[in-house]
């Protein structure tokens, strides 16, 4: 007899469609480990970060203490761990509120009407040693330093000291405070070379110098940015390298820690960009760069290897240029015996018009060029000297104390010849003799 043929069953659709997603998992696992192994590259995704479970900071220091992330000694909270983040409220406080300081100064003025007045400048700051070293900008100490007034130190339970300013270097706004203290809490140190944009950041001081205490976010903008801004007193214009943060600072922050989200301190708050239309715009002090200024300042009370020069400058400008046919750039006025600029062959009237190939326009010019150099560097400098260009290469001179007493007394003196119509420091007879006594400075 004949066999019946059995009746051949069709998949279900759910069966189907199980199927399908299988083969399309197997299919994407395939297309993307097979030319990895064909290849041998790192994907995107697994390129490597800098490594941030190893403590950062220096170890070297006697004055500093050693970043180990999350592991800070004052920190009792449960959720620090090893290498791991803290929350905003762990860092303000078990960090902040002890470890940021306020920083006053009491100052009599002159008002407009010619009486004596009194008044309180105010700033932050935070202590970087058990045993009472405090970091802060050198702006929020500079008026009680000038007229020789108490810097008031307040901690945030109270206690109040009288500082002693142990150093600063305004050309970085830094400054080292010391009060008579111990066992305090002092701030663990990043590493700002390894802060990345984008990295969560938060700052603690005294905006406003009322609203003590005061923690604001945000993130790193940007890196490596040269902010240049005009002294007040000396009119001298400043360029200082700093990082971007759009966490709010304001009057009376400057001189606070900037934490990242290990609470280590990575900056010192110090500027802010205040325009219509224009917020989130803070700047801060690497802490790299201000930690190596504090411990010369520590140790030998100036910073060391800063580049020297050993002339007296002036600028000539552009309309004096064409008035006198001469060139825009930073005339010589003296130079010193025995300096590396008389070495080099600078003379008296010469006209430095370029430096390693950078423009100079004018002194201000010439001194923010000056501070990409250490002692010991060369740079070719290019001269106007008797209606020809020359070249001239300059060995820097190290800035010791006294030098740079010297150049600050030259800075004082050019601001005020500079209101009198006359560029350049204190040496107005070589520039009336040299330009025919006409104001040419204005």
């Amino acid at each position: 007899p004949k066999k019946q043929k059995r009746e051949r069953r069709g998949m279900s659709a759910a069966a189907v469609i199980a199927l399908c997603l299988v083969c399309a998992i197997l299919g994407g696992l395939a297309g993307g480990c097979i030319p990895r192994l064909l290849n041998k590259e790192t994907p995107a995704a697994e390129q490597t970060l800098p490594d941030r479970s190893e403590p950062a900071g220096t170890t070297d220091s006697t004055i500093l203490t050693v970043a180990n992330p999350g592991g800070n000694k004052a920190v009792t909270t449960n959720t620090v761990l090893s290498g791991g983040e803290m929350s905003a409220t762990d860092i303000y406080y078990n960090l902040a509120l002890k470890q940021v300081v306020g920083v006053k100064t009491e100052i009599t003025y002159t008002n407009v009407f010619g009486y004596t007045s009194k008044g309180a400048v105010s700033g932050s700051g935070f202590i970087i040693s058990e045993d009472g070293y405090i970091l802060t900008n050198h702006h929020v100490i500079e008026d009680a330093v000038a007229g020789g007034y108490d810097v008031q130190v307040l901690l945030q339970d109270g206690t109040s000291y009288i500082a002693t300013v142990i150093g600063y270097e305004s050309d970085n706004d830094v400054a080292v405070l010391k009060i008579d203290a111990s066992g305090l809490n002092a701030a663990v140190i990043g590493n700002s070379d390894e802060m990345l944009v984008g990295e969560k950041v938060y700052a603690v001081g005294n905006p406003l110098g009322e609203l003590e205490y005061t923690m604001t976010d945000g993130i790193v903008s940007a890196k490596d940015r040269e902010i240049s801004s005009q002294d007040s007193k000396t009119g001298q214009t400043k360029t200082i390298n700093m990082f971007q943060i759009s966490a709010a600072i304001n009057s009376g922050n400057s001189g606070g820690p900037v934490y990242n989200s290990r609470g280590e301190v990575i900056g010192i708050s110090t500027a802010k960009y205040s325009d219509t239309g224009v917020e989130g715009l803070g700047f801060a002090i690497p802490i790299n760069d201000a930690v190596r200024i504090a411990k010369d300042l520590i140790s030998d009370g100036f910073v060391r290897g800063k580049a020297y020069m050993g002339i007296k400058v002036g600028t000539v400008t552009a309309s004096a240029a064409q008035y006198y046919g001469l060139v825009q750039g930073a005339i010589v006025a003296s130079v010193e015996e025995d300096s590396c600029a008389a070495a080099a062959g600078l003379k008296e009237s010469d006209i430095i018009v370029e430096i390693d190939g950078k423009e100079i326009a004018s002194r201000d010019d010439l001194i923010s060029a000056k501070k990409n150099y250490r002692a010991g560097d060369s740079a070719v400098l290019k001269v106007y000297r008797e209606s020809k260009y020359i070249e001239l290469t300059i060995v820097f001179d190290e800035a010791t104390p006294e030098r740079l007493a010297a150049e600050q007394q030259d800075t004082q003196d050019s601001q005020s010849n500079n209101a009198q119509g006359v560029p350049g420091g204190d040496y107005s007879d070589f520039f009336r003799e040299f330009f025919g006594g006409l104001p040419f400075g204005r």
